[in-house]
């Protein structure tokens, strides 16, 4: 390919917001050549890459805007540490199904199990896969909602927690939550019903649930939201926190 043709190839590109592909023109050229490609083959390899590129621009974009914790997947997560949660649950949820249908996912636990490793890993796949996510605890998302609503801004701020094709609510259930608190929390989960999905983790059983948000009937409400549509898995074994700090003393002790 001539420079002068490169040259017009690249400003194109960049016109059509083509960046990698006015980087790299040259390399795809040389690529072609070196496998005797005809023309569709090579127009197939630079969309492709571009696609991939594309897609991948996206992918850490909707991770940065997340608010997730950590971006860890289920590769990272030590199933056989917790010998009674069945893997294919957990890969079943993976396969993203239940966001497809709008539904939900609950992890119940006893605190440092892994639930908020599983739900940032399937927002995770969730992003990889175009969704958007937001992750938020739920003391964090009642105290904003709280802030908005003083400040004449409720509806707004809903948008936050709303628009998500995936809202990670973490830790329901460590603090319990006035009425008021309580009624927010409603609006969420009653406004997203049917229309996005909810991956909570929470250290409560639902039966406890009524404690956790001061009313038996706002409660039920918002369980039988929550629960129509909803994948639950129970992970009832020791924790990942202590494990490691046992090691740590156990080292320490082997030093001294």
């Amino acid at each position: 390919m001539s420079e002068l043709v490169s040259t017009r190839i690249r400003s194109t590109a960049g016109k059509l917001g083509l960046p990698h592909l006015a980087e790299t023109i040259n390399e795809y050229t040389r690529r072609a050549d070196e496998g005797k490609m005809g023309y569709l083959d090579f127009l197939d390899l630079v969309l492709s890459e571009e696609l991939a590129v594309r897609d991948d621009r996206r992918f850490r974009q909707g991770l940065r805007l997340s608010k997730l914790p950590h971006h860890k997947t289920l590769d990272e997560y030590d199933f056989s540490f917790q010998p009674d949660l069945d893997p294919r649950k957990v890969k079943d949820l993976a396969t993203l199904s239940f966001v497809d249908g709008k539904a939900n996912a609950a992890l119940l636990g006893p605190p440092g199990v892994g639930k908020t490793h599983i739900a940032v890993a399937l927002a995770v796949a969730a992003c990889r896969a175009g969704y958007s996510i937001y992750f938020t605890s739920l003391d964090d998302m009642v105290r904003n909602l709280k802030a908005a609503e003083a400040a004449g801004r409720l509806t707004n701020k809903l948008g936050t927690y709303l628009r998500p094709s995936v809202l990670v609510v973490d830790e329901v259930g460590y603090q319990p939550l006035e009425r008021a608190e309580a009624n927010l929390v409603f609006q969420v989960i009653s406004k997203r019903y049917e229309k996005g999905s909810i991956i909570l983790t929470s250290n409560k059983t639902f039966s406890e649930w009524s404690q956790v948000f001061g009313d038996e009937v706002l409660a039920t409400a918002i369980l039988d939201r929550l629960l129509h549509h909803c994948e639950v898995i129970s992970i009832n074994g020791p924790s990942y926190r202590l494990k490691n700090r046992l090691k740590a003393l156990e080292r320490d002790n082997d030093v001294a």
